[in-house]
């Protein structure tokens, strides 16, 4: 009797034990839930925890309430300057009103709504960037763009029962053909710079060149003229010592001259002469002029005269002006050797010998 009553009771239970199992959900914490029963809201879960339905009649329906992100593919962008560029964006939103949601996106649930918030930010990301211009786009602190694009992007979403948390812009970049023309604007800016920079460098060092050039010539003008200046008043000097010194016997003047002409003359080199051996050229050779010299006495010896300085004096050479020589290059010359000045001149005495 027992076995027979167990046998009938245990479909009961199991019956039952399905039926509970039917009627009770849960629901997770990162969940929110929807009760349906013939596709209309029922019950509405958003906190964490079990709940009763009919058993074959309603059905949950769960959506993740945690905050979700969506990448937007890469658009191009017209900003306000005309100049298009390519952004990419990325957008985090949360379910805020799960009754809306499940009227708004229906049977698509979250794929369903991640598609149209796609629409909704790339719409709001064409919108704010084209009405500011490129610059403002590619600059750093694009803070201010992306507050709007989520104020805008989080206003259009509202009928989905969702919330737009924030919107970034990932990238802003030029498009392909344009990156390479910009690029090739700004090498060619860049080398008309440089060009820019080297023709003034030139310019510099030309202008310089040219200073230090002026400045070589006027230095060796200046040293060629002082140096030619030198020159004249040593010839005139060197001149002027000769002269004295020869003017002490013209006798001797004259041998030294002809002495210094044999020298160069009779070098045995490719050359010859002919002349006369009765000239006058060679005088000298049949007659060393002794008879005919008149050396400067030598005067006799007398007491020493009071000294009035250790070192002798030598006479001042001057030029034409009566100004030292040298003076006018700013040249201070040698003084003269005592040896080289012009003794007085006195009378020769000749010993006459008598006659026998």
């Amino acid at each position: 009797m027992n076995r027979t009553l167990s046998i009938l009771v245990l479909p009961f239970l199991v019956v039952a034990a399905l039926l509970v199992m039917a009627s009770v959900y849960i629901v997770d914490v990162r969940e929110k839930a929807l009760v349906l029963r013939f596709g209309e809201v029922v019950d509405v879960r958003e906190n964490p925890g079990m709940g009763i339905k009919v058993p074959f009649i309603d059905q949950v329906v769960r959506y993740d309430a945690r905050i979700l992100g969506i990448p937007t593919p890469p658009m191009e962008v017209t900003p306000l300057d005309d100049r298009r560029l390519v952004v990419d964006a990325f957008a985090r939103w949360q379910i805020t009103d799960v009754v809306q949601f499940r009227r708004a996106t229906a049977a698509g649930g979250i794929q369903f709504a991640q598609q149209r918030l796609a629409d909704i930010v790339t719409n709001a990301i064409r919108q704010v960037l084209g009405s500011v211009p490129s610059t403002t786009v590619l600059s750093d602190d694009r803070t201010p763009l992306m507050n709007q694009i989520r104020d805008l992007a989080r206003e259009n979403a509202k009928d989905l029962g969702v919330r737009v948390i924030d919107v970034r812009l990932t990238r802003t970049d030029l498009p392909e053909q344009n990156l390479t023309a910009t690029y090739a604007r700004m090498r060619a800016e860049r080398e008309r710079e440089a060009a820019d920079e080297i023709a003034r460098g030139g310019e510099a060092a030309q202008r310089v060149r040219a200073a230090a050039d002026r400045t070589v010539v006027e230095l060796t003008s200046e040293a060629r003229k002082k140096a030619e200046i030198v020159r004249g008043e040593a010839d005139a000097r060197r001149n002027s010592i000769y002269a004295d010194a020869f003017g002490r016997d013209p006798e001797f003047f004259a041998f030294t001259r002809s002495m210094t002409s044999y020298e160069r003359s009779l070098k045995g080199e490719n050359s010859s002469l002919v002349i006369k051996p009765e000239g006058q050229f060679f005088d000298y050779l049949r007659n060393d002029g002794a008879d005919r010299a008149n050396p400067v006495p030598v005067a006799p010896v007398s007491a020493p005269a009071p000294e009035t300085s250790d070192e002798p004096v030598a006479p001042e050479a001057t030029n034409r002006e009566g100004q030292p020589l040298g003076e006018n290059a700013g040249v201070k010359l040698t003084p003269l050797p005592e040896s080289l000045a012009t003794p007085p001149q006195q009378e020769s005495v000749v010993p006459t010998t008598p006659a026998n």
